[in-house]
């Protein structure tokens, strides 16, 4: 570990963070009948429906092929309903769909909240938040080897 710089080590605390969050939250969110991932593309249709399979596949962070399973899977489940519009096929929310995130909304985002309450105060919190911010912003400017 003696070569890893400062970045690298945030890097590794970030990523340990993320997958263990992830897997808290799978756990929590059993009580819903629904995964992280679920959950995260649940909110995304609720907040842009109608969208398209492509549109909502680059606002979360599964492979498209991961998008067309689990959107089949949702449907399957009742949890949201596919319309053909013309050539357009677009993705809503059923009332199913709308019921699991009032009930889960509110539990999932205290439980989230409290990973960063519980042990930083308000002005610290208001700092990780910018500085994450920051480096976010900064990320998405940077382009990806040629290979």
């Amino acid at each position: 570990m003696r070569n890893n710089t400062l970045g690298s080590l945030i890097w590794l605390r970030l990523v340990r963070f993320t997958n263990l969050s992830n897997q808290l939250s799978n756990d929590f969110l059993k009580q819903f009948n629904i995964t992280t991932a679920q959950f995260d593309v649940l909110m995304q249709i609720h907040v842009y429906q109608p969208l398209t399979q492509t549109e909502l596949a680059e606002k979360v962070t599964v492979t498209q092929g991961g998008i067309s399973r689990m959107v089949s899977r949702l449907e399957k489940e009742g949890y949201i309903v596919r319309k053909q519009d013309w050539k357009t096929k677009t993705i809503s929310l059923t009332e199913k769909g709308e019921a699991v995130l009032d009930e889960a909304m509110p539990a999932q985002l205290a439980f989230q909240t409290s990973f960063f309450e519980d042990v930083l105060n308000e002005e610290e919190t208001k700092t990780l938040y910018r500085l994450m911010t920051r480096v976010h912003k900064h990320s998405q400017k940077k382009e990806l080897p040629l290979e």
